[in-house]
């Protein structure tokens, strides 16, 4: 390689990170206090987050409450194919895509793929996320999951649940004076115990929104991600409507199966008759750790059972 062409590559990788940092400095913003709620939902990757809470998030937005989707890596290996950082922006810009099409905000940290460690400054990286945004609920992994990226998500979320509160811990940043309510993700891992569904909540009305919004994900769901292949991506239907009815199908039976799986949970916040009849659903379960909900909070965190 000449050294005009590696000078090439080296311009180009710092303009990248120059605008990844511009990105997320301004998704840091914090949202103004207008007495809506502000949840902050972690996923691992620019991926987990909008599947696991992207239907709830698009039912907030659309009550006008602040939601932000947030990638603790930056997917930069999460791809068959292609990897470093021309996927790091890719996985950034179809997460912005979904955001956008949620009606909520996206912010993907700069961590490399895989590589995610439960360290101080990570913790720290957490806690600021959390108080910049202001957050009353705090979505994230459980700490029990097959991919390390996932457990440690969990872990530094969980370590930022009473940091977030004590004013001389990352002091550049101003400490939240109420501790937010933090809840999982639903996932199906039965050791130490497995998930239980506290709140379940129905997402029959926003599930065409979800399903044109994860669509984006076209490194992920189209071209199959770490695990794909070109031949997996040649059996993608090139007709777009006929590749939307094709994914459709299976967030069919991944949010039907939730519903199916968390019905009890379902019946408890509908009633009867009305959680009977729900068709898809996405599940949260309470950590222990930062503030319990009262049952008039609660109402007030997910106000989709009051209507």
């Amino acid at each position: 390689m000449t050294s005009r062409l590696r000078l090439f590559f080296f311009l180009a990788l710092l303009i990248f990170c120059a605008t990844l940092r511009a990105v997320q400095a301004e998704d840091a913003t914090p949202v103004e206090d207008d007495g809506k709620l502000r949840i902050v939902v972690f996923g691992a990757h620019p991926d987990d987050a909008e599947y696991k809470a992207g239907g709830v998030a698009a039912m907030w937005a659309k009550l006008g409450h602040h939601v932000k989707l947030v990638s603790v890596t930056n997917g930069d290996i999460g791809h068959w194919k292609m990897s470093g950082g021309a996927l790091a922006k890719r996985r950034t810009e179809e997460s912005r895509r979904v955001a956008e099409k949620l009606g909520v905000t996206s912010e993907v940290l700069d961590i490399h793929d895989g590589e995610l460690l439960p360290t101080l400054e990570n913790r720290k990286t957490i806690t600021r996320v959390i108080r910049r945004w202001k957050a009353d609920l705090v979505i994230s992994h459980r700490p029990w999951d097959y991919h390390p990226d996932h457990r440690y998500v969990g872990v530094l979320v969980q370590d930022a649940a009473f940091m977030v509160t004590v004013p001389f811990f990352c002091p550049d940043t101003p400490h939240l004076k109420d501790n937010p309510v933090f809840m999982y993700s639903s996932d199906r891992f039965q050791k130490p115990y497995p998930f239980e569904a506290d709140i379940a909540v129905s997402i029959d009305d926003v599930f065409e929104q979800k399903i044109d919004a994860v669509l984006e994900l076209v490194s992920q769901n189209a071209e199959g991600g770490a695990g794909g292949s070109q031949s997996r991506l040649d059996r993608i239907p090139r007709d777009p409507k006929l590749w939307r009815e094709q994914l459709r199908k299976q967030w069919v039976r991944r949010q039907g199966g939730e519903a199916n799986k968390y019905r009890e949970a379902l019946i408890r916040r509908y009633g009867a008759e009305r959680g009977k009849a729900v068709q898809f659903a996405e599940a949260f379960e309470f950590c222990e750790y930062g503030r319990r909900p009262s049952p008039a909070e609660l109402k007030k965190l997910f106000p989709f059972f009051n209507e």
